[in-house]
């Protein structure tokens, strides 16, 4: 990310979207974000370690959180979320992720979206969700991969909707779609 200067405390939205590309930046811009308010800070992670990789790329987002309370969430995020105290400041690391899970488990992806839109209104604390872009490439060659982009793109314009506040991050630079960003250097 561009700079390393952490503003001053700032209003923050009860949800903040940021959405983007695979290694695009976003999780690290939301890190800062929640770090910025100044509350403790609650991580609810949802991603699974299948393989090596997958393990080292957990192991690597793990190592950048010291200080931060981690949740391990790959299927109930709502429980998940209703365990944040109001003092805290929350971020979902990642909506897109979680949602594969859920798909993967058989869920039906509208019912998961409204229980995720109904948990994240109902959270006490602000909480910023990170989210891929999905439907910016290619139609996908198989029924369960279009599902899936589908499915990703509702839940991505239903938080969108509901968010105070939207970034889109790409090559590591965040643009604000809604409720612009607070100053300082991002």
């Amino acid at each position: 990310m561009p700079g390393s200067t952490v503003p001053k405390l700032f209003l923050f939205p009860p949800l903040t979207l940021v959405i983007g590309g695979a290694a695009s930046g976003k999780s690290a811009l939301a890190e800062r974000l929640v770090v910025a308010t100044g509350r403790p800070r609650r991580y609810v992670a949802t991603a699974e370690a299948w393989d090596d990789e997958m393990a080292a790329r957990i192991a690597a987002h793990r190592a950048r959180r010291d200080g931060w309370t981690t949740v391990e969430a790959p299927h109930d995020l709502a429980g998940a979320l209703a365990g944040a105290a109001a003092g805290e400041a929350v971020l979902v690391d990642c909506a897109t992720l979680w949602l594969t899970n859920r798909m993967l488990a058989g869920a039906d992806p509208a019912a998961e979206a409204a229980a995720l839109a109904a948990a994240l209104a109902a959270c006490a604390a602000p909480v910023v969700v990170v989210t891929n872009e999905v439907g910016q490439g290619i139609v996908p060659d198989n029924a369960l991969a279009r599902a899936f982009r589908d499915a990703q793109g509702r839940l991505n314009q239903r938080l969108a909707a509901a968010a105070g506040r939207v970034v889109l991050v790409t090559a590591g630079l965040p643009l604000a779609l809604k409720g612009g960003l607070p100053g300082g250097d991002w």
